[in-house]
């Protein structure tokens, strides 16, 4: 599965590594991505979402319902 945030839409970005001889070499920044199952009352179902630490704490902030639509809009299936 790929590593990104169903609400927010973060995905990893590059860089580099530089050693102490200050040789440079490619590296990947991943998000830090849970899976979390919340309970939905508008779909009357459970849903399970991978989200990254802030999408966790937006669910929190403006519900599970609001999240749901607000992932539904941007065209993603849950």
């Amino acid at each position: 599965m790929s590593a990104h945030c169903q609400l927010t839409g973060k995905k990893p970005s590059f860089g580099n590594t530089i050693s102490h001889s200050h040789k440079r070499t490619s590296r990947r920044f991943d998000p830090n991505i849970q899976t979390r199952t919340y309970y939905a009352p508008s779909l009357g179902r459970k849903v399970t979402l991978r989200l990254s630490t802030s999408g966790i704490r937006t669910v929190d902030k403006i519900g599970i319902d609001a999240a749901v639509a607000r992932i539904q809009a941007r065209g993603e299936r849950v």
